[in-house]
């Protein structure tokens, strides 16, 4: 039943030699590892807006020059990561830049952060998108997190699909909204033209007495939030198809045009249309309301906005686990993220990606903006790492013309530290979290590299002195009655050794003579031992017997506990039977340098 439920949701396993087939082409990567960057069109003017209207209307107009370096500081960063493409074509981007030019614990920082920031991207991206939706229908209001959390799993069976199978998913939305917003902009600038915008909207230059320059910082601060993601692309260069680098350099340079282009038109109309930051409608609502009207033209945007929204989370599910691959490559993560699933993705890495997400969207109650710092912060630690480790690259390799490049990171590294100390600044009630649990993943990330440290130094042998030890074995069969599953685990321990001996645990002195009877009826052989147990307890008197066999025979046998099983028919029908046998096996397996070995028995009706 599972396996077929399976089957259905992810499709059937793909073969190992069909990798190659699961690259993206240039179409297909823009459409899944732009999504997030795409998207923060949607919310990027907005948090720009929601800090100036804090000194008055009159403030809104500073919205245009800090659109202004917001775009200079995408410039910067577009051709930052275009080179870090083809410097570390093997992908990682942050993590591996920092990791190989400024040390380890640099690059966990990086590479940490990045994760996080996965986890806060689909998260924010979900809560974003409902907020698309509750704008349109605001009795939706109030289901806002099952909404979320409803869109984040199924997002995560799309991703189990398959690179190519989500991409193909993915792709129409994505470019219906690149459409739907250049038709929007191109709308709006003609209804400005033709005298349609507000009239009592701010001019540029007008004196507003209560902007300082805390509140510029902040407000520009919050409109770098449209720019996570674009380091995306220098995550993921293995998932793109020959020559990647040059294909993922392509994607990178025609995602920050686009985002350029849209970012810029949306900032020019919420000002042209005097419009205001409202918890009930989005700034990309107010500004299509006020140029379609409430029609189906409003409706087809709203609708596609929050649908690009929720799938801006498939650039983490996309980048999530390969940068979780490298980690575990590296043993700073569990090797179940190294693990590729019945359709090539790794799936361990995008099923805890989702997970982690609805817990958190379902902790901030699906409040979008008071996950944007926290988000916002987590993305701008690597893009600052990312550039100082490119400066030290270029000045130790110094290949030709390495001073331009270096210049480039440089300016790229001073600008967003810059960014980095602004957010801390003017939102430290807001990202105060990101300083507790980022030295937090730190030493989770060393105590896991010290623990499989730990174990491949205890597990390696010397192969010039290390030899196999032969010995007997004496092999122990707990038993709770005379059955078929006894009979059929006793049988296979007498074809290893004739030392084998069955244990019962006994309760009262009837149960006890029962059993002693019926052995003797059946006389398989095997001598039965009786433990008497006072306080009902199998376990303890059973580990105090085999201390007792293990003291006597250590240093001439292995000792054996075999235990039977017998397993039912249907998965219901377990639970009407006691596990005592699992748990024998579970505590002596962690309790005990014995061999602990299961015989089953599978009944039929």
């Amino acid at each position: 039943m599972v396996s077929k439920v399976k089957r259905l949701l992810i499709g059937r396993p793909m073969k190992s030699n069909e990798l190659d087939h699961e690259k993206l082409s240039k179409v297909k990567a823009l459409a899944v590892l732009s999504s997030d960057a795409l998207s923060s069109v949607a919310y990027g003017t907005e948090q720009i807006l929601i800090v100036l209207v804090a000194a008055g209307f009159t403030a809104i107009w500073y919205s245009l020059p800090i659109a202004l370096a917001v775009l200079g500081l995408l410039a910067i960063l577009i051709l930052s990561y275009r080179q870090t493409i083809f410097a570390y074509p093997q992908g990682g981007g942050a993590y591996i830049v920092a990791k190989s030019n400024l040390g380890v614990p640099t690059g966990l920082l990086a590479g940490g952060s990045l994760l996080v920031d996965y986890i806060l991207t689909v998260a924010v991206s979900a809560s974003a998108g409902t907020d698309a939706i509750t704008s349109a229908f605001p009795g939706l209001h109030d289901h806002s997190v099952l909404i979320a959390v409803s869109v984040i799993l199924l997002l995560t069976i799309v991703n189990l699909r398959g690179v190519t199978e989500s991409a193909s998913f993915i792709a129409i939305p994505v470019y219906l909204f690149v459409v739907s917003i250049f038709v929007l902009i191109i709308a709006g600038v003609f209804k400005y033209m033709t005298g349609g915008a507000h009239a009592n909207v701010p001019e540029i230059g007008s004196a507003v007495s209560n902007v300082s320059l805390f509140l510029l910082l902040k407000a520009f601060s919050s409109g770098c939030s449209a720019l996570t993601g674009v380091e995306a692309v220098s995550n993921a260069i293995p998932n793109f198809k020959a020559p990647a680098e040059k294909n993922a350099a392509k994607t990178l340079m025609m995602m920050g045009l686009i985002l350029g282009i849209m970012f810029t038109g949306i900032t020019l109309l919420a000002y042209w249309y005097g419009v205001m930051p409202d918890e009930k409608a989005t700034v990309v609502s107010q500004i299509a309301e006020s140029t379609f009207g409430r029609g189906g033209l409003y409706f087809f945007i709203q609708g596609i906005t929050a649908v690009i929204l929720f799938l801006a989370a498939n650039t983490a599910y996309s980048a999530f686990p390969l940068l979780a691959f490298m980690f575990a490559k590296d043993k700073y993560l569990p090797h179940a993220f190294m693990v590729r699933g019945d359709r090539l993705g790794f799936s361990n890495g995008i099923i805890f990606l989702g997970v982690l997400s609805a817990l958190l969207v379902a902790a901030f109650h699906g409040n979008t903006e008071s996950l944007i710092p926290l988000y916002a912060v987590g993305v701008f630690i690597p893009f600052t790492l990312s550039q100082l480790g490119m400066m030290v690259h270029w000045y130790k390799d110094r290949p030709k013309g390495w001073q331009n490049k270096f210049a480039v990171n440089t300016v790229g590294m001073l600008t967003t530290l810059t960014i980095t100390l602004i957010f801390i600044i003017t939102k430290f009630s807001s990202v105060w979290m990101a300083f507790i649990f980022l030295p937090v993943v730190m030493i989770v990330f060393h105590r896991i590299h010290g623990h499989y440290l730990n174990t491949a130094d205890q597990l390696r042998i010397c192969p010039s002195t290390d030899k196999p030890c032969i010995k007997g074995s004496t092999v122990v069969v707990p038993v709770a009655g005379v059955t078929r599953a006894v009979l059929h685990s006793i049988s296979y321990a007498k074809s290893l050794t004739e030392n084998v001996v069955a244990v019962y645990v006994g309760f009262d002195e009837e149960e006890i003579h029962k059993m002693e009877q019926k052995w003797e009826e059946w006389n398989p052989g095997v001598r039965l031992i009786v433990l008497r147990s006072r306080y009902r307890s199998i376990i303890r008197p059973l580990v105090k017997f085999i201390d007792t066999v293990e003291w006597k025979t250590a240093s001439t046998d292995h000792i054996t506990i075999l235990i039977p099983q017998f397993i039912t028919k249907h998965w219901w029908q377990a639970i009407l039977h006691n596990q005592t046998s699992l748990f024998i096996r579970s505590y002596l397996m962690n309790q005990k340098d014995i061999v602990v070995a299961t015989v089953p028995y599978h009944l039929h009706k």
